[in-house]
């Protein structure tokens, strides 16, 4: 099992000098070396390499460059660019990684088909975190972590590691508020299902904008619209943003009391979406949720509301932490859940607008969200009890 843990550092005014400047050497590095890749896209569209015309000039085809070439180039950068070897070489080795990753995502897509866009150079500040893929559990001890070519730093450790777990890589990143470690953690024992899991004991959830959930139980809990009554004092930071001369150091202070302000409103949703799915998990064993196309709806009309409730992350939060607890989240199909009616199984049509369901068949009168909810419920049932019956049959 992987999990994250995040602590604050407190480096002192040297070492925070040395994680700045690491990071804007590895942003120069990923911007050179996204730029070969562009360069070999462009000089490298076509296979051909001949031209009739003697005044056309078509340069020579050149390998493509790729992750292990760019990482072999590195020991020369040492050699040309001395103030190179003050960063760890696995460290370097992870920009010749993220480069590919985000330009094969951009040209072939993600193991779904789907291509992100076209990767951007980053601009000085943009590159914020920095990565050491192997990690020794002896060099995080106490309240003090080593780290490799910046010392010997402080943490604000909040919570222990847990007993069985091992560090396996530790990243270094830079908010507007301070430096963060985050450790990605390994457990070799896999979750397993608590034995005392009621399959019956399910209940179906519909998210929202005006109630973030309704249950199949009649249980709401209202949209909490963090962004939209933060809008007020990020407007205002962001003025003192635009009216500040650019490259100031009033400006750069407003950046980072903007940034603040943002940081407050992420960590205030997050909160609250641990603090609803601990809730859930502790009166459910099963809690069946819509596997939504969020990436389109955040697209719409409604695109500001949708990403101020992050549904989408508290849907992996929940699944997260119910996979750590024993417990099952199962997505189901969303299409017709508020027209078809939970009683009768007939489809109504009815416009958004309408938030009543009332069914002419069976005279069933309800809530449009609750009526979704326990339709969510149904299809969450039936999916577990075809879970349970195909691993019966494997067995």
């Amino acid at each position: 099992m992987r999990t994250s843990y995040q602590y604050r550092l407190k480096p002192t005014k040297e070492q925070s000098k040395i994680i700045d400047n690491t990071l804007d050497m590895l942003r120069c590095q990923y911007n050179y070396q996204l730029g070969q890749r562009f360069e070999w896209l462009e000089q490298n569209r076509c296979s051909i390499d001949r031209c009739s015309l003697v005044v056309c000039h078509i340069p020579e085809l050149k390998d493509k460059p790729n992750r292990f070439s760019q990482q072999a180039s590195l020991t020369q950068l040492k050699k040309d660019r001395y103030w190179y070897k003050g960063i760890h070489s696995q460290v370097l080795q992870e920009v010749p990684k993220k480069v590919e990753i985000a330009f094969d995502r951009w040209l072939k897509g993600d193991m779904n088909g789907k291509r992100s866009g076209k990767p951007r150079f980053k601009a000085k500040g943009q590159y914020k975190t920095f990565t050491y893929p192997q990690f020794k559990r002896g060099h995080f001890q106490n309240d003090k972590i080593t780290l490799s070519k910046i010392g010997i730093v402080k943490v604000i450790v909040h919570r222990q590691i847990p007993d069985g777990f091992n560090i396996k890589i530790v990243s270094i990143t830079k908010k507007a508020d301070g430096y963060y470690i985050t450790l990605s953690l390994d457990d070799a024992t896999i979750p397993t299902i608590k034995p005392d899991f009621i399959e019956t004991n399910i209940v179906g959830i519909d998210v929202g904008l005006i109630d973030f959930i309704v249950t199949s139980d009649d249980e709401r809990i209202a949209a909490p619209k963090f962004l939209r009554k933060a809008e007020g004092k990020l407007k205002s930071a962001q003025r003192r943003v635009s009216r500040r001369k650019k490259g100031s150091n009033r400006r750069k202070k407003a950046i980072k009391k903007l940034g603040i302000q943002h940081k407050k409103v992420a960590e205030t949703r997050r909160d609250f979406h641990f603090k609803t799915a601990n809730n859930l998990l502790k009166k459910y064993d099963v809690v069946a949720v819509e596997k939504l196309n969020i990436k389109g709806l955040a697209k719409s009309n409604l695109a500001k509301s949708v990403n101020d409730a992050g549904w989408g992350e508290f849907i992996s939060i929940l699944t997260v932490k119910a996979e750590n607890a024993g417990l099952k989240v199962i997505a189901v199909n969303p299409n017709g859940t508020s027209q078809e009616c939970s009683n009768c199984g007939q489809t109504i049509k009815k416009p958004l607008f309408q938030r009543m369901h009332n069914c002419p068949n069976c005279k069933t009168n309800l809530c449009r969200d609750l009526n979704a909810a326990i339709n969510i419920k149904n299809r969450g049932t039936h999916d577990l009890k075809a879970q349970i019956m195909s691993s019966m049959k494997s067995l």
